[in-house]
């Protein structure tokens, strides 16, 4: 007996772009963009560029005959829910894609100006020809660099950012979001302004440290090219764009011996590492039930916390639901593990990967004078955070304080801490976190300090 097909139907998008030798952009990144957020990509190649991650050595140019061929394939064939532009070139190419804009749904036009390394990627006399391709997009996303382009405003603050979108929906876009990442490079946050004729929504998100954006504009206009494909309106879809790409800029790809790239498919790689970390966190579990770690369990109970490689909120950490606690029998958890389970060392955890990415398990332990006098037995420093010194629009806030103190201990740390201790202060139990890498160091120095106790 033969086994029936079971196809399954994603929407499909397409690309019309350059391509990228080095893989990190163009159409290269786009086809990577469109199936890690479940679109079908499709693809008409406008340039070839020999380019790698210190730049681009040089650029052909696909005849417009055969790039209209290669688009009218596309569309003849597949139901096209969305199509983004990247790399264009020259003004011919320009107007090529203007003469099929009116009929194309959810445009979304990166106008390509620059590349990451600085090489030209468009000609001068192309920048005029974009004005019919913008009167017909859903969206256009430039940067500031092509923002000042694109219209008479050199975006360096938000109110900038918000003066170019307006000009480029009175220039007929239906909305232009206008990325934040070159306005105020000293800033510690990264300001996204998505512009409409009715509404301004402003994305705000920390900057990360590094020069790893090869890819950036082609991976945000792809994600949001393939949530539209998809179905969603357009704030959705933006908020996806930077959500993912926030993420794809942390954890970059090193390759290449420039700076790297983006990661376009980070979202998927945090997904697939959930049920080994959760399978590590019940390893931990296991082996604190099997020594009986009684005397470090707190009052509040104890919670084994695991992140994933990529994971930057609590909701992407595995923890036991309802903690482990003790027995006449030793200890034992309550339930199961699960992502999800955990809230305040969680949200440590979270925030102590701000500063080293590469911790990803956490325990939470009883602190008092004896426990502070075995920490010697540590191979690491122990940190201490006074909630004195909590502000007070911190102890206000809900949940607030693990993130503070995370932050507290790591400022005055000369190196990643392997304890934090908490002294707590009335109603707050002192608490102790140990931190490690892998979950056998967290064991071991789980046991290490259960030795120096016993």
């Amino acid at each position: 007996m033969t086994r029936q097909p079971a196809p399954d139907r994603p929407p499909v998008a397409l690309t019309v772009a350059g391509s990228d030798s080095g893989g990190g952009a163009g159409i290269q990144a786009d086809l990577k963009t469109f199936e890690a957020c479940g679109a079908f990509g499709t693809s008409a190649v406008t340039n070839v560029t020999a380019q790698h991650t210190r730049g681009v050595e040089s650029t052909h140019q696909v005849p417009t005959s055969e790039i209209s061929a290669q688009m009218d394939a596309v569309l003849d064939d597949f139901d096209v829910r969305a199509v983004k532009t990247g790399m264009l070139g020259t003004d011919e190419v320009v107007e090529l894609v203007g003469e099929y804009a009116p009929d194309l749904r959810n445009l979304v036009v990166d106008p390509v100006m620059v590349a990451a390394s600085g090489d030209r990627l468009l000609e001068r006399d192309a920048e005029r020809a974009y004005e019919d391709v913008l009167a017909e997009a859903t969206l256009v996303t430039p940067n500031a660099d092509e923002a000042a382009v694109l219209t008479d405003v050199t975006p360096e603050t938000g109110d900038d950012a918000q003066r170019a979108g307006e000009q480029l929906v009175e220039m007929g876009a239906d909305a232009a979001l206008v990325t934040g990442g070159h306005i105020g490079a000293e800033t510690e946050d990264v300001i996204d302004v998505l512009v409409t004729a009715e509404t301004v929504e402003t994305f705000r998100h920390e900057r990360v440290e590094g020069t790893a954006t090869h890819g950036s504009g082609c991976t945000l206009s792809g994600v949001i090219a393939a949530r539209l494909a998809h179905g969603d309106d357009l704030g959705t879809a933006v908020a996806s764009g930077v959500d993912l790409l926030t993420r794809a800029v942390r954890y970059p790809l090193d390759v290449g011996e420039g700076p790297g790239s983006v990661h376009h498919l980070v979202e998927t790689r945090e997904r697939a590492a959930r049920q080994p970390t959760a399978e590590a966190v019940e390893g931990i579990v296991e082996a604190f039930v099997d020594r009986d770690v009684g005397p470090l369990v707190p009052e509040v109970g104890m919670n084994v916390v695991g992140a994933t490689p990529y994971a930057e909120r609590a909701a992407e950490t595995a923890a036991v639901e309802g903690r482990i606690t003790r027995t006449l029998s030793g200890v034992q958890p309550n339930r199961g593990v699960r992502f999800g389970a955990s809230s305040h060392v969680a949200r440590f955890l979270v925030t102590c990967r701000e500063f080293d990415a590469d911790l990803r398990f956490a325990v939470n332990c009883r602190f008092d004078d004896e426990v502070a006098a075995a920490f010697d037995a540590l191979a690491g420093p122990v940190v201490e955070f006074d909630r004195g010194e909590e502000p007070p629009a911190v102890k206000e806030s809900e949940g607030s304080t693990q993130q503070w103190g995370a932050r507290r201990a790591f400022e005055r740390a000369d190196s990643t801490p392997v304890a934090v201790a908490d002294r707590g202060e009335v109603g707050k139990e002192a608490i102790v976190k140990l931190l490690a890498a892998d979950a056998e160091t967290l064991v071991d120095r789980a046991f290490t300090l259960l030795d120096a106790l016993e």
